[in-house]
């Protein structure tokens, strides 16, 4: 069992060196902070989305920057499109697809930024909430995996997590990029 469990930190570990020996990941990481500060500092807000874990990870990232990261520090307007009542209705008299989207027509305005999440980038609620975004005016940044899928094509910014069979391996990378988001995000804003 111990050699088991040795092969899967080894196997997160050599995804996080592939992912961070490319430059241009680096370079997207910090186009996609940029794009967080400015609206920030635009007085706009920031919605996030995704499914499953993807949703957990959206989630993770909204409370970070509403409530708390590292230091104390102003309340940031960040919300996750993740509320039960919402999705259950907009599923229930829409479909499935469009629960996130109805959410960015609802809320979303011009300047605010949408983080877009889907490891396989096909996601269709999440890639029609994409669309939804860019129609008002939004921005989109995508954290996605395998070859980026439709969503890659509707981001304004791009994170890809390094092709791997399965899901885990991605939403790995994801919270490590949502996490240096924040910091980054903080560090522009002048916290710390």
């Amino acid at each position: 069992m111990e050699e088991e469990i040795l092969q899967q930190f080894t196997e997160a570990r050599n995804t996080v060196d592939l992912f961070i020996r490319d430059p241009e990941n680096i370079r997207l990481t910090g186009a996609a902070a940029q794009l967080l500060s400015e609206a920030f500092r635009n007085g706009n807000k920031v919605l996030s989305c995704g499914n499953g874990g993807s949703m957990c990870d959206a989630m993770h990232f909204a409370e970070e920057l509403s409530g708390r990261f590292r230091n104390d520090r102003p309340a940031l307007p960040a919300q996750s499109i993740s509320d039960p009542s919402h999705i259950s209705c907009v599923a229930n008299d829409y479909g499935y697809d469009f629960v996130f989207s109805r959410a960015v027509e609802a809320f979303g305005r011009p300047g605010d930024v949408l983080l877009a999440i889907s490891t396989s980038g096909n996601s269709k609620n999440v890639c029609l909430a994409a669309h939804k975004a860019k129609e008002k005016g939004m921005r989109v940044i995508a954290l996605t995996g395998k070859n980026g899928g439709e969503l890659a094509a509707i981001a304004d910014v791009e994170i890809r997590a390094p092709f791997s069979e399965y899901a885990d391996r991605a939403q790995e990378i994801h919270i490590k990029v949502i996490h240096t988001l924040i910091f980054c995000v903080e560090r522009s804003l002048g916290y710390h």
